[in-house]
């Protein structure tokens, strides 16, 4: 009877440490969470939001310049809103990203017309423009181009300047939707040299090999553990 139990106990522990691996492994395996539309806030036309920095780029006192600005042009009768995020869902774009949430904040033409969107993914640095009907009389495509692929992009090779991009791209959107002159893009310096921010093919082996050393030391655990507590029962035992 005693060696049933020593049994059972050691069965419990090592299905204990065997779920505890498994748990793990799970964990490295699970994909950082992507951000949808629907966990947007809901806004409407005047309403005083005008930043949603959800991916936490932009500094309190630049997100307080840029509301400024941005409360300031609504004065105007044009409405233009920043959005950051933190990876997007599987098959969106930035486009796709930015249309789908123009459509869910202006969900009619009379809503969207003096509207604009910028919106940007800061895992992969891209940015996109939608502009209400109004509004693309003085922000053409040419200038929402530019100002997604040169005015935001050129700080971003920099150095991952987001304080520099935003500041910079609100300028130029707000005097082109004033209706003043555009400003263009900044220069590109092409001779700047950016270290990558990106792990390396080296880099990115050595993290999948540190992973699965640690998932195999889990599995190991699980299982010799629970063994040796087995034998220390049967020596004492007897």
């Amino acid at each position: 009877m005693r060696k049933l139990l020593t049994c059972l106990t050691a069965w419990k522990q090592w299905s204990l440490g065997l779920a505890i691996a498994v748990c793990a492994l799970q964990l490295l395996a699970l994909p950082a969470y992507a951000t949808g539309v629907y966990q947007m806030p809901q806004l409407a036309p005047g309403q005083n939001t005008w930043v949603v920095d959800d991916a936490n780029q932009i500094s309190r006192l630049n997100e307080g310049k840029i509301s400024d600005q941005l409360r300031q042009l609504a004065q105007s009768g044009t409405e233009l809103r920043l959005v950051t995020i933190h990876r997007l869902d599987y098959g969106e774009t930035p486009q796709s990203f930015a249309d789908q949430l123009f459509a869910q904040w202006f969900p009619t033409p009379e809503a969207q017309a003096n509207q604009a969107l910028l919106v940007l993914d800061d895992v992969t640095n891209g940015a996109a423009l939608k502009v209400g009907e109004a509004a693309a009389q003085r922000l053409t495509p040419d200038i929402a181009e530019s100002v997604a692929q040169e005015t935001i992009q050129v700080p971003l090779r920099q150095g991952n300047k987001y304080n520099q991009a935003f500041l910079a791209a609100t300028d130029r959107l707000v005097a082109v939707l004033s209706g003043a002159a555009d400003p263009g893009p900044p220069v590109d310096d092409e001779s700047f040299e950016l270290e990558s921010t990106f792990a390396s093919a080296e880099e990115t082996e050595e993290n999948r090999s540190n992973s699965t050393a640690i998932v195999v030391g889990f599995l190991i655990a699980a299982t010799l553990i629970p063994m040796a507590t087995y034998w220390f029962y049967q020596s004492m035992g007897g």
